[in-house]
């Protein structure tokens, strides 16, 4: 799909659609008041006979409307004026990409960017609609025998600004919106993919693929069992043990600060590709979703992807920590012990509580690196559902400008995280009978085990600002949802 910027009134607009909105009660946008008057009064006469109250998520299509060039209008119900606010304005551009996607219109011309949002430049609503509307036509269809796809898909929108002055920061955020969506693209296109295609060498494949199309500034090393039993990772080995396939630590560097002074921020997901439970295997039901848990690792690449693409002025690092979590004659038990890369023992409870044995050593080994943050994404508990629910993403840190920052920008991008407690008080749910920490931290029924299970981590930062998303809960849905969560 290609988009553009371009400044120009509606009625001179020959295009195949013009996209307009309309508040409540039945009040007109200004360019669709311009519509309207050229139209001589078409567009509020048929507000008036009751077609469109301008109620959020209502559509109006109008065809051959009088004196006006272009075949069809669009009107687009877009709420209260005044309560116009980014996820409103989200919801509004997805509705009009499926209405123009399921009517046929190949190309349109949007004049929904004039809209108020309250903050919000016409840069963020430009980059905003570019992000919204790729998300809005995401399908995962690269596996099916027979792929279906609308008639005559939407294939070219066009975005006006108010003055020509703004078509260069138009243009800069179609260039931004673009390299977000790929990335999101990016990482929902691994999390999809079946188990028996995406393992760990898989990843390993992707990120050297990644290095390949980004050879200016990306490089890719990929860590396997022999490398790391040297480097002392065995409670990251412990944990794919019982697969046939190898554990491989992919690590992705990107370089735009040459500065010798510039330390990077490092990016850790959690790339366990089936996650059977081991030994403590997991109930059959909804066992397939398990090849979710390497979502950590996806957002990791694809974040990786965006930084590369748009060649931001930063020094990144992203280590996918890919394994398989299997039973088997050569895999971990409860009642195991393992020495971690930092030197530290660990009781093995439940063979299912496997990330945070894979993120311990993966935290020790970034350590050399020296950075500047830590920030890693892993799927380590599905307890943060019973806390959050499938909306909102729990997200842990030692540092709190850090969290704030982060905070911030997950309401900015409308994918909400909230910070969860990490007090002293979790580290006695940690000891063990034996004088080594445990896997498990909290068993009973209702409790939060994330809490105390990822007060773990940290002691394998050695005092590095540090932050954990756990975004288990927003993962999968079971039934349609909306773009904008």
């Amino acid at each position: 799909m290609e988009f553009s910027v371009k400044s120009g009134s509606p009625e001179k607009q020959r295009s195949a659609c013009i996209v307009v909105g309309v508040f409540e009660p039945r009040r007109l946008s200004p360019i669709a008041e311009q519509l309207d008057k050229i139209s001589d009064g078409y567009i509020s006469a048929l507000l008036r006979r009751g077609e469109l109250e301008g109620k959020p998520g209502q559509t109006l299509l109008l065809h051959h409307v009088p004196n006006v060039l272009s075949e069809r209008i669009l009107l687009i119900g877009c709420g209260k004026e005044r309560e116009l606010d980014e996820r409103q304005y989200k919801q509004v551009i997805q509705k009009t990409i499926n209405t123009l996607n399921d009517t046929g219109s190949m190309e349109a011309v949007c004049f929904l960017t004039e809209l108020h949002v309250k903050g919000r430049n016409n840069y963020w609503k430009v980059r905003q609609a570019v992000e919204t509307a790729k998300e809005t036509l995401y399908s995962f269809d690269q596996l099916k025998t027979n792929k279906s796809e609308p008639r005559r898909p939407l294939r070219k929108m066009v975005f006006n600004v108010p003055t020509r002055r703004e078509l260069t920061s138009g243009e800069r955020a179609i260039q931004h919106g673009l390299a977000i969506a790929a990335g999101i693209k990016a990482a929902k296109d691994l999390g999809n993919m079946p188990p028996n295609i995406c393992n760990a060498a898989y990843l390993a494949s992707q990120a050297r693929q990644l290095a390949d199309s980004y050879s200016k500034n990306v490089i890719t090393r990929v860590i396997g069992e022999q490398q790391m039993k040297e480097l002392g990772m065995h409670s990251y080995l412990a944990v794919g043990q019982g697969s046939q396939n190898e554990s491989l630590m992919s690590v992705i560097e990107y370089k735009g600060n040459a500065s010798e002074d510039a330390r990077p921020i490092v990016l850790v997901g959690k790339g366990l590709t089936f996650d059977s439970g081991g030994i403590s295997i997991k109930p059959s039901e909804g066992m397939d979703e398990m090849k979710y848990d390497m979502c950590g690792a996806a957002a990791v690449y694809g974040v990786m992807r965006m930084v590369a693409e748009l060649q931001l002025p930063i020094n990144v690092i992203g280590v996918l920590a890919g394994c398989e979590n299997m039973p088997g004659g050569r895999a971990y038990r409860p009642g195991d012990v393992l020495t971690t890369m930092s030197g530290q023992t660990v009781e093995v409870l439940n063979t299912d509580a496997e990330g945070r044995l894979v993120l311990c050593d993966v935290l020790t080994y970034v350590e050399r690196f020296e950075p500047e943050a830590v920030i890693d994404v892993a799927t380590l508990t599905g307890a943060c559902v019973i806390a959050l629910g499938h909306h909102i993403t729990g997200l842990m840190a030692n540092h709190n400008p850090l969290a704030h920052e982060l905070i911030a920008a997950s309401e900015q991008s409308g994918d909400r995280a909230w910070r969860l407690p990490l007090g002293d008080e979790y580290q006695e749910q940690l000891e063990s009978n034996l004088p080594i920490w445990r896997t498990l931290a909290v068993v009973l029924v209702g409790r939060l085990p994330q809490v105390a299970s990822c007060h773990a981590l940290p002691v394998s930062t050695t005092g590095r600002t540090w932050i954990s998303p756990v975004p288990p809960g927003v993962l999968v849905k079971r039934k349609a949802q909306p773009v904008v969560r």
